[in-house]
């Protein structure tokens, strides 16, 4: 009985996810008419019309660029930083150790809506306004507490004799980390990545305000091109809106399993 509860409960809540993302994917494939008057019914064929409507009202392919570049190096910088981060925190006993590892932690409690103002003034100061660099710092900066979180966690299941054992034969520490430890948190760099992934690729409110240049601009500012005071073309914001949100499912459900592998060993030492 409880197993059958617990399916349906299960159930439920994949049917309140996935329903959402099912109307707008219907909805992109149908006329502007069609959305207004039977907004819950299915598409008349496949209609790719709204596609390349989609193209033609915002220049995707280029915030499509943008993105890749931007997503690329916010996770190569984010997992190297806070990786090596972790490693020192996790494994040296230091003065203000404790205090560091709670103030950086803290950042999984701010809202990013309250760090607008401060970090548009220090990009602005910097001269990084409109830039890839800009968005790379800020969303390296953005996921450090979580990226941390994840490899703190992990590199605590790796018994230190490990280390122990390199150091007897002679191995520095540059090298012990990088060709010993490091490959063994494959797991946890695959969760760190996937989950810079999702926010260096969906971010919206920073890369609004931190840009103003379509050839910096990142893919989710596309949808703003299809909402004016006058008119909507709702078909082409749906089309967009599934060109945006595809990548970050297909990456999810490829890396899905290393994902939950990496969380469920650094939740558990030993």
């Amino acid at each position: 009985m409880a197993k059958t509860i617990s399916a349906i409960f299960l159930l439920l809540i994949v049917c309140v996810s996935i329903v959402p993302f099912l109307w707008v994917f219907a909805s992109s494939f149908k006329s502007n008419a069609d959305i207004m008057s039977a907004a819950m019914g299915f598409p008349n064929g496949l209609k790719f019309i709204n596609y390349k409507n989609a193209f033609k009202l915002a220049p995707i392919d280029k915030f499509y660029i943008n993105s890749i570049i931007v997503t690329f190096f916010g996770i190569l910088l984010n997992v190297t930083f806070a990786s090596a981060a972790a490693y020192v925190l996790s494994r040296f006993s230091f003065k203000g150790a404790r205090f560091l590892t709670v103030m950086l932690s803290m950042g999984l409690f701010i809202p990013g809506a309250a760090l607008l103002q401060p970090l548009f003034q220090i990009i602005s100061k910097a001269n990084l306004s409109n830039s890839h660099a800009g968005l790379v710092i800020v969303y390296s900066a953005l996921g450090l507490a979580t990226t941390l979180y994840v490899m703190i966690s992990y590199f605590k299941t790796i018994p230190k004799e490990l280390e122990e054992s390199a150091y007897i034969e002679g191995s520095g520490f540059v090298n012990t980390f990088f060709r010993i430890i490091l490959p063994l948190t494959r797991p946890a760099l695959s969760t760190a990545a996937v989950i810079q992934f999702l926010l260096c690729w969906n971010e919206f409110q920073f890369a609004l305000i931190l840009t103003s240049d379509n050839n910096v601009r990142t893919l989710p500012i596309a949808l703003y091109y299809f909402k004016s005071s006058f008119a909507s073309d709702y078909g082409a914001m749906f089309a967009a809106t599934i060109l945006v949100i595809c990548p970050s499912i297909i990456v999810f459900i490829l890396l899905q399993k290393q994902v939950v592998r990496g969380l469920v060993a650094g939740s558990v030492k030993g």
